[in-house]
């Protein structure tokens, strides 16, 4: 009997079943709690708070349906529009900031060894774990009008002292600032992990190539980290589109309009005037907002790392 004949004769093996149906059974056990937790926590609420946004209704109690009532009301409020350029204005002032700073200081930190790295760490992680009223009295105390410790500083340039966050032009950078200075914590976390997963070989061997520390950080660790780049920028876009307690905080508790961001809009349009529907307004158009400006950075930034 030829190979041939002999090759040809041999069974193939049957096809492999493209689902085993132990395995699904076993992934809809496991995935089945979150998907329960999620549809309760997230999606129903979400859908009964757009079809709350078509009525004239209370935060709690029935309503009455008006359409889009709500939605042509809210783009004729000239506090929406005040409280939407205030929530702009803090995401420039604190988005890319942040994240420039904590990889500026990740890359410092990455460089340090043993105890002394680990110190200056946690120097600049034990913020990010204080409660936003502490965050309020360290700073409200240090910038007080009267007795801050910072106040000679200010006097210095403004000739006087200054009450730094009664005056509009100083309130929004002030507060950004310290958000910054609150959060950049869980941000470095994040770059150290990002450098740690580059060798260090490739240093060596760029080293060896005489190639210059700026060099090595934009031709290696920059490519490199950028994946942690987007995930700490898009985190970063998020969390401060959503900016409330510092503000409401350092704003007296949000008595000035001035200074009003949309998530405070929402709260005193909800809870302190009881008008739900439009508070539910105010939250679906901050809702797209944030995934609109979400998925547009993130596709931007990967289209660049791909680059």
């Amino acid at each position: 009997m030829s190979a041939a004949a002999t090759a040809t004769d041999v069974p193939l093996p049957a096809r492999k079943k493209r689902f085993n149906r132990n395995e699904v059974l076993a992934a809809l056990i496991f995935v089945l709690p979150f998907v329960v937790v999620y549809a309760v926590l997230f999606i129903y609420p979400t859908l009964q708070m757009i079809w709350l946004s078509f009525h004239k209704a209370p935060l709690i109690g029935p309503g009455t349906f008006i359409g889009f009532d709500n939605y042509v009301k809210l783009f004729k409020d000239k506090l929406f529009g005040v409280a939407f350029w205030n929530t702009v204005y803090f995401v420039l002032l604190t988005v890319v900031p942040a994240t420039l700073t904590a990889l500026a200081i990740a890359v410092g930190v990455n460089r340090l060894k043993g105890w002394m790295q680990s110190l200056i760490l946690a120097c600049f992680f034990i913020p990010y774990i204080l409660p936003v009223s502490v965050v309020f009295r360290v700073w409200g105390w240090m910038f007080d009008s009267q007795f801050g410790i910072l106040q000679p500083l200010i006097a210095l340039v403004a000739g006087d002292n200054v009450p730094v966050f009664r005056t509009l032009p100083l309130f929004m950078p002030t507060v950004a600032f310290i958000t910054v200075w609150w959060t950049i914590g869980f941000n470095i976390l994040l770059f150290i992990a990002g450098l740690r997963n580059i060798s260090p070989e490739i240093y060596e061997a760029a080293a060896l190539d005489g190639t210059s520390k700026w060099r090595q950080f934009t031709r290696i660790t920059w490519p490199l980290i950028w994946p942690v780049t987007v995930l700490v920028l898009t985190i970063q876009l998020i969390a401060q589109f959503k900016i409330f307690d510092q503000v409401y905080l350092f704003g007296n508790g949000g008595r000035s309009d001035a200074t009003m961001g949309l998530v405070q809009l929402i709260y005193r349009s909800a809870f302190q005037k009881n008008n739900g529907g439009y508070g539910a307004t105010v939250a679906v158009v901050l809702f797209l907002i944030i995934v609109v400006f979400s998925v547009l950075q993130f596709q931007m930034l990967r289209a660049r790392g791909e680059k």
